[in-house]
């Protein structure tokens, strides 16, 4: 692959809600899986949240090299465990009720110290809906961004380091999806009552492994690889999304199978790698990641991998901005009532 000045441009639609009716046609067999709930995911969320207070409250005495070290090396991973819970709750993926998955992903939030749950649902829905259209896509970097950082190797370890500041200022650009509703309110205050909480009872110290443990978790650690993973343009010039099949796939609950998430966003993570095993000829013939730490130093060492390198299209087709991204469940209800596959989502 060549050296990129600028985002790649494409005039198709992204690839998923296609290759969803295609699967969905040859295997009928995964309808079953579409719409089931697992609350299991709440129970890891809870395990999760104990053990990054508990060890909070462990270093909130210790030197601060302990302090970084328990972050880099233990905190990172429960961390980004929940980010993935919220991630699924985000797609109403733990219990059947909205309500619910939204307390879910409140607590979830707890030991990241940033009050993000809520507002990571309004903006990643979109991601599905409209993957790659820059004023609706808060996933795709920012031009800034693409232009500050190029194709240096300490520029992406910085925009690794500060990645949750990078993305959070993204969100500005989405002047269409901003929503600042009552459960964003209630999410803001449960987090900074749990804030002061920790800080009045265990000490600043504490806060910080927890606020650590959030930059390592999505940033500057081989977890972080997981956003070179997911659409950055790493093995193939033309594929936008790429899998990750790997042991990290164990804290990750399954969100490298990403592929089949952005196929079967109303699968929850549990079930993600029976696609794969449904329907391999369509998942074994795309190029995936194997080694997360492999991956961590290409995007940080390949002088051909920037932030330029994801695909752009400026089209929106014909989904609407309210849409909520369930294409797989949406195709199913209208076979259901006797709407072709091909007309469907």
């Amino acid at each position: 692959m060549a050296m990129l000045t600028d985002f790649v441009y494409s005039t198709e639609s992204e690839p998923h809600r296609i290759r969803t009716r295609q699967i969905l046609k040859s295997h009928p067999e995964i309808k079953k899986l579409i719409g089931q709930k697992n609350p299991t995911t709440f129970w890891v969320a809870l395990g999760c949240v104990v053990l990054m207070t508990g060890i909070a409250y462990l270093v909130r005495d210790q030197s601060w090299w302990i302090v970084v070290a328990a972050a880099w090396f233990i905190g990172a991973f429960p961390a980004h465990t929940l980010f993935v819970c919220i991630h699924e709750a985000a797609h109403n993926l733990i219990f059947r009720k909205p309500v619910a998955n939204m307390w879910a992903a409140i607590f979830a939030n707890l030991p990241t110290v940033f009050p993000t749950a809520l507002t990571f649902k309004n903006f990643h829905i979109k991601h599905h809906a409209f993957q790659g259209v820059h004023e609706l896509d808060a996933d795709l970097p920012d031009w800034y961004e693409a232009k500050l950082i190029k194709n240096y190797s300490i520029g992406k370890a910085i925009w690794l380091l500060f990645y949750p500041i990078f993305q959070g200022i993204r969100t500005l650009r989405m002047k269409e999806l901003a929503v600042f509703d009552k459960w964003v309110i209630l999410n803001f205050i449960v987090q900074i009552t749990f804030d002061v909480l920790i800080v009045t009872l265990f000490g600043w110290k504490a806060l910080a492994f927890m606020v650590l443990c959030l930059f390592f978790s999505v940033g500057l650690h081989p977890l972080g690889a997981r956003w070179a993973q997911e659409h950055f343009l790493t093995l193939d010039p033309k594929q936008e999304t790429y899998s990750y099949y790997g042991p990290l796939n164990g804290p990750n609950l399954n969100v490298g199978f990403h592929n089949e998430h952005h196929d079967f966003p109303s699968i929850p993570w549990n079930k993600l790698p029976e696609i794969k095993k449904s329907a391999p000829e369509y998942y074994e013939t795309l190029k995936y990641h194997t080694s997360f730490v492999k991956l961590f130093f290409l995007f940080l060492f390949d002088q051909e991998i920037s932030l330029y390198s994801r695909i752009v299209r400026k089209e929106r087709g014909r989904v609407s901005v309210a849409d909520q991204s369930k294409p797989d469940l949406e195709i199913v209800q209208a076979q259901s009532q006797g709407v072709p596959a091909e007309t469907a989502a």
